[in-house]
């Protein structure tokens, strides 16, 4: 992801405000590794600027997304996710807490070949495995675990 400072330069050019409210969001999405929904974007800059608004964090990601500068994941962990690295990857999402692992994964050798079967012209490919990350593994089914997604973060490659 681009630096909170060239945010602010593509923001500008797009002509948009750069507002303190949004430079603090681009700080917030710098770096992270935890595709963050917009609810915890918010809690993560309301440490910062209490008074901003969840309607401005929405609105930025959903601008930044726009600009093709995040990535909108549907992931079905409940909200939408933000996905600030734009190298090409696939997910690993654990199906109890919820946490998002970014997965580089070889599926060029994978024979699906939809475009043929069903007539799209595929332009991407997402491949999201779902189970449970090491945390919930080991932890019974009817207790909710409390640990966050940032709190065992990591990234893996997989060669299909």
């Amino acid at each position: 992801m681009k630096s909170p400072d060239e945010l602010t330069v593509v923001f500008r050019r797009q002509g948009l405000k750069v507002t303190p409210q949004r430079q603090c969001i681009f700080r917030a999405l710098h770096h992270n590794p935890e595709h963050p929904s917009a609810e915890s974007v918010y809690e993560l800059v309301r440490a910062e600027m209490p008074t901003i608004s969840l309607r401005t964090v929405y609105q930025t990601l959903n601008d930044l997304a726009a600009m093709g500068e995040v990535r909108q994941l549907t992931l079905g962990t409940g909200s939408a996710r933000f996905d600030p690295n734009l190298d090409s990857h696939h997910h690993l999402v654990c199906e109890r807490c919820g946490e998002v692992v970014d997965v580089y994964a070889d599926v060029s050798g994978v024979e699906v070949a939809p475009e043929q079967r069903h007539g799209f012209t595929v332009t991407t490919t997402q491949v999201v495995f779902r189970g449970l990350c090491p945390t919930c593994s080991v932890e019974p089914a009817h207790h909710q675990p409390s640990h966050h997604p940032s709190q065992h973060q990591h990234e893996e490659t997989i060669h299909a």
